[in-house]
């Protein structure tokens, strides 16, 4: 069910009338998280530390491959491990990812058709990521995804990444459209915040790594069950 994160007043906003459709990766498109985790883990056996629930380091994905890597080394979210230890930790994660980078790895339900109603109706679509590109380009290959995608920014394309907004103000640069005519459809703070420093729409969806809190809470227009539930909300801004 769609939850609208507006006044009763403002329920005339929708459908909100756009241009182009920034969607977030992990935790929105795909569900990385066993992969993540199983990579996690690795890790941790060859440093010769104790494994972790796959449940508690979902809840430390969402602000990139380093920050979940300290987190997990210090199994707390807010956790600065020994920089040495971290120097070592680091490469090792980055090669057991990338050797588990799709074994259970899947989009979540909607996903595809979700992506091809929006194609169908005209809009740009963008994916947007704090992944590293090394990651991306061949998770959106691997799950049929890539094709959909005019443009892809990695956590790695541009000097900074969400949540600043400089990603989503170079989408906007690149499509010569306005911040108001594009959305962000994504599952974390990082999204909300971006979008909202970048004067973007945001939607939220329920089911991705929010570092284990709601997205109820966010700031954001409206919280979508799948990206299908997403096009109902939207509609194609022609020009005049």
């Amino acid at each position: 069910m769609t939850q609208l994160n507006t006044q009763p007043s403002d329920s005339g906003l929708f459908p909100l009338p756009l241009k182009a459709i920034i969607i977030d990766l992990d935790g929105t498109l795909l569900d990385t998280a066993q992969d993540l985790a199983l990579a996690a883990n690795e890790m941790l056996r060859e440093l010769r530390m104790a494994e972790l629930p796959s449940s508690t380091i979902q809840t430390f994905i969402g602000k990139g491959v380093p920050k979940l890597v300290k987190r997990t080394l210090t199994n707390s979210p807010d956790g600065e491990p020994d920089p040495e230890l971290f120097e070592q930790a680091l490469p090792i994660y980055e090669r057991c990812y990338a050797e588990n980078l799709h074994v259970h790895t899947r989009p979540y339900p909607g996903v595809v058709e979700g992506l091809e109603q929006l194609k169908q109706s005209g809009f740009r679509l963008v994916c947007i990521t704090n992944k590293t590109e090394i990651f991306t380009l061949p998770l959106l290959h691997k799950t049929g995804l890539l094709d959909y995608f005019e443009l892809v920014l990695s956590g790695d394309s541009l000097p900074k990444r969400k949540p600043d907004p400089l990603p989503l103000l170079h989408a906007c640069k690149h499509f010569d459209i306005l911040p108001k005519a594009a959305l962000l459809i994504g599952d974390s703070s990082n999204d909300a915040i971006a979008a909202r420093a970048a004067g973007c729409h945001i939607f939220c969806v329920p089911y991705g790594y929010n570092e284990g809190h709601d997205v109820r809470e966010l700031d954001c227009d409206a919280v979508v069950d799948t990206i299908v539930d997403a096009t109902r909300l939207i509609t194609y801004q022609h020009d005049t």
